[in-house]
């Protein structure tokens, strides 16, 4: 994932549990992506959200696809 993107994710224990948001907001990866799939366009998610970027945006999605494509290692430690 592209690093200056990346710098636009924030998750910390303290704010929404923990779960990924951009960066110094509660807007969190998973509202972004769930306004996107119900279909709403870009220009309707920063009338919803002023006070981020498009930038920002295209960072949740960024950070939503490489989550996704990570592996699940099961260890069994029996």
């Amino acid at each position: 994932m592209d690093a200056d993107l990346m710098e636009r994710i924030a998750s910390d224990p303290k704010i929404v549990s923990g779960k990924p948001c951009v960066k110094g907001t509660r807007v969190m990866v998973s509202t972004l992506v769930s306004l996107f799939a119900v279909g709403h366009d870009m220009k309707r998610i920063l009338e919803m959200y002023p006070y981020i970027g498009e930038e920002d945006v295209r960072a949740a999605l960024a950070y939503a696809a490489w989550k996704s494509d990570e592996q699940l290692l099961v260890l069994n430690l029996q």
